[in-house]
Order: C-alpha cells, then structure tokens, then sequence
C-alpha cells in the first residue's frame, strides 16, 4: 500500500465531503450552514492542493487545476462572510448567504471532478 496515495486520498475526499456538508441545506438559510464547517473546508482544500504540487503528470496538472479552483472559491466564501458579519457588521441575509454558498457550490463542484479523477486514476493503476 503506497501511504502517499492514501494520504492524497484521503484529503481529496475529505475536502469533498466537508464542501459537501456545508452547502447541503436550504442555499439561503444561515442556520443550517456551519461557519466552522466552512473554514475547515477551506483548510482541508488547501492542503489538498499543496498535495498536489510536484506531481508533473497530465492527470496531476488536472488534480492541481481543480484543486486551486474549489481553493479560490471557498476562499471567496469566505470572504463574503467575513465581509458581512465582520467588516460591514449585519446580520447574513438570505441574499447574502445564498452569494457565499453558491460559492461554496462551485467549489464542491470542482472536489467532485477531482475525485472522479482520482477514480479514473485509481481504475487505471497496474501492478508493474
């Protein structure tokens, strides 16, 4: 077992499923999106993309590619609610939430297509 490849995964997916957890809800109630679950997205992500550095690959570009996308985007959500509850203190209306998940969608949607990559990778593996 290659711990490399096991740790690599195990980022991939948990970035997924953390940006999956986040956005699951009604996309303009602040309740049911967790700030925390949101910022562990964002640090999860990042150190998937710092995983993904070094590998000089056409499939390794894509995991980087995507993985700097669903980056930037979380980090915009971020942004946004910072911006909202903190710069410009008011309380996270509906319109403003559903800016930050959205973002936050947009991200997931990149974690997926890189763990269909990592799939797609993982399916093609042969013992040499």
């Amino acid at each position: 077992m290659n711990l490399e490849k096991v740790v690599f995964g195990f980022f991939v997916l948990l970035a997924a499923t953390l940006n999956f957890g986040y956005v699951t809800g009604d996309i303009g109630n602040p309740d049911l999106h967790n700030v925390a679950e949101l910022y562990a997205a964002v640090v999860v992500n990042v150190v998937a993309t710092i995983l993904k550095f070094g590998d000089r690959t056409q499939i390794g570009a894509m995991h980087l590619a995507t993985s700097l996308v669903a980056t930037i985007q979380l980090i915009g959500a971020a942004t946004v609610w910072i911006w909202i509850t903190q710069i410009q203190p008011q309380a996270l209306t509906a319109s403003a939430m559903s800016s930050v998940v959205s973002l936050a969608l947009g991200a997931l949607l990149a974690n997926i297509v890189s763990v269909v990559l990592m799939v797609i990778e993982t399916a093609n593996f042969r013992h040499h």
